[in-house]
């Protein structure tokens, strides 16, 4: 199977992270030097999300729930998910891998982030772009 962007050969670590107000924290099973996607589309450049794709089975939400608001716009795929108390926006579900997570890296805590490779993404012209991604 290939790997999420983000997901290396290296054995995995358990990253921990969470919006501003500390109402939802996450954990997501990734390398240690991550592998990361800087989206030029309208919603990632007004928010400065760092992309970090993983399969559903390395992301788990351990609090707040109840606080995640849903935002959806465009097709709709996509589920923006951000707290309802802070507006921090620290995973959601991506239209191009509806199966995972793209968790944004700058929402990590510190202490398990080696190093970060960012690379561009053409989010502007998503339907040309989005061959270049590979599967979760």
């Amino acid at each position: 199977m290939e790997r999420a962007a983000g997901v290396s050969a290296a054995a995995p670590v358990r990253h921990a992270g969470g919006c501003h107000c500390g109402r939802v924290r996450f954990e997501v099973d990734a390398a240690a030097d991550l592998e990361l996607l800087e989206c030029n589309c309208s919603m990632c450049a007004r928010s400065a999300f760092l992309h970090l794709i993983v399969s559903r089975d390395c992301f788990r939400l351990l609090s707040g729930e109840a606080d995640l608001a849903d935002y959806r716009f465009g097709t709709g795929a996509a589920r923006h998910l951000f707290c309802r108390h802070c507006g921090v926006k620290s995973f959601y579900v991506p239209r191009s891998h509806p199966d995972g997570y793209s968790v944004n890296a700058r929402c990590l805590d510190p202490g398990t982030v080696r190093s970060m490779t960012i690379r561009p993404f053409d989010g502007r012209d998503w339907e040309r772009a989005r061959k270049n991604l590979g599967p979760v």
